[in-house]
């Protein structure tokens, strides 16, 4: 199946199924097309200002008030929602974890969601979760909506198909995915087994950072990201709805697909994101620029420079600058980190950090590359060199991180990671060029 998209970010999309199924002129005539039904998904509120005023309109066979009946609560225990402080008692330090394993058991998507940390208070709409998933099974026919949050997937291992009421999605390792909050989605499985991460977004909904003296180009570009036709299913089957609703999950039951939006246009629209087609930005003569330079895409606050979340990667790059420590350096910082590993080998964790896996530091918690990341990065010829076959992203909040209880009593924790700097030694000496022997 060739799937066909439109591309740039937050544009006004139209698109159509059946030719004129769209409505040309009037966003809700008296009688529509085809017989349909016009609907608005608004992603804003109403009065918003223009420029961030978020809806789509539309043209489905059935409004999706068919879609409610008698919701009943239903569980998915490991998906957590903030706050949930003091959940798990651990020791505070950074932490770093291995893989999650993919279970032996039919798992679809939504089941095989596991939290790792959540920050902020999903009741307010402000912060995140930060959670893998681990799948070997399709959705089929049960479709899900978060009324919480946009969700940004990052497939690590195996591609997803997601079927939208707006259209068809598929996402390779390497590629990310934004669902906007309300978006009727499912998950399936093209080449079997999957894992990958998941940005809960509570807040604002995530669009492209300011360049600043950068200018027009490089970073992410508008013209990279991917929006997809509208496609529908007319189906008269047994299907099950799941909305996560304030951190809670319910049910229905219908008679039909909700997949059934024939026609959309408008400008609050699911899309994915190919990373390697982030243009990076560096230093070129010498220092040691911010990560933020890395940021692909900013949940703004109420705070202006301060995110609710950042989503950062760290790609494939080279490295130029002269008389420069090239890794990142030892820092402390207000934001809070969630790191994940997507393929290759993260340059200040070489060892330990593998992909699949993920660690987390905590605001002012200090972190920094390994003892054998900096003997080998302070040794090295600088000369340049190229940075190649690697994707790191890292889950940025202004919020504190705390873990799950899944995540702490995870086998896959590693309780010895601080250890990885037990071998930094002084080096201090008195003299000027130190003991570096």
């Amino acid at each position: 199946m060739t799937i066909d998209y439109m591309t740039g970010v937050g544009n006004n999309f139209e698109t159509e199924s059946l030719p004129g199924a769209w409505p040309q002129g009037r966003s809700s005539p008296q009688r529509c097309p085809f017989g349909l039904y016009a609907e608005q998904l608004s992603g804003s509120p109403f009065t918003a200002p223009r420029a961030a005023n978020e809806r789509t309109w539309l043209y489905r066979i059935r409004p999706s008030v068919r879609q409610v009946g008698r919701y009943k609560p239903t569980a998915y225990p490991l998906w957590r929602s903030a706050p949930e402080q003091h959940e798990a008692e651990v020791p505070f330090g950074p932490m770093r974890w291995d893989p999650v394993e993919i279970p032996a058991d039919a798992t679809d998507f939504l089941a095989g969601v596991r939290t790792m940390t959540t920050a902020g208070d999903v009741h307010t709409q402000v912060g995140m979760a930060s959670h893998t998933y681990v799948a070997n099974a399709d959705m089929g026919d049960n479709f899900f909506i978060n009324a919480d949050a946009e969700l940004i997937l990052v497939p690590q291992q195996g591609a997803l198909k997601i079927d939208t009421e707006m259209g068809v999605i598929e996402a390779s390792p390497g590629e990310i995915v934004s669902i906007p909050r309300g978006l009727l989605f499912r998950v399936s499985l093209p080449d079997g087994p999957s894992r990958g991460y998941i940005c809960e977004n509570y807040g604002a909904r995530f669009i492209l950072p300011d360049r600043g003296p950068i200018g027009a180009n490089c970073l992410a570009n508008p013209r990279d990201f991917k929006a997809p036709v509208a496609a529908f299913e007319d189906r008269d089957e047994p299907c099950q709805i799941t909305i996560k609703w304030c951190g809670r999950f319910y049910n229905t039951q219908i008679d039909h697909s909700p997949l059934d939006v024939v026609a959309w246009h408008g400008n609050y629209s699911p899309y994915k994101y190919d990373l390697s087609t982030f243009s990076p930005v560096g230093a070129i003569l010498f220092d040691h620029p911010d990560p933020s330079i890395f940021t692909v895409l900013t949940s703004p606050s109420g705070e202006e420079g301060t995110a609710n979340i950042d989503f950062v990667i760290f790609p494939e790059r080279w490295m130029v600058a002269e008389d420069t420590f090239r890794p990142p350096w030892y820092h402390r910082n207000v934001m809070s980190e969630f790191m994940g590993l997507i393929y290759g080998q993260y340059d200040a964790k070489e060892k330990g950090f593998v992909p699949g896996g993920m660690s987390l530091h905590n605001m002012m918690l200090p972190h920094g590359p390994d003892a054998f990341g900096f003997e080998k990065a302070s040794r090295s010829d600088l000369a340049p060199h190229k940075l190649s076959g690697t994707m790191a992203f890292m889950f940025e909040t202004r919020f504190p991180q705390h873990i799950t209880r899944f995540a702490a009593d995870s086998d896959g924790l590693q309780s010895d990671y601080a250890g990885c700097w037990t071998g930094l030694k002084k080096r201090f000496n008195g003299t000027i060029e130190g003991d570096w022997d």
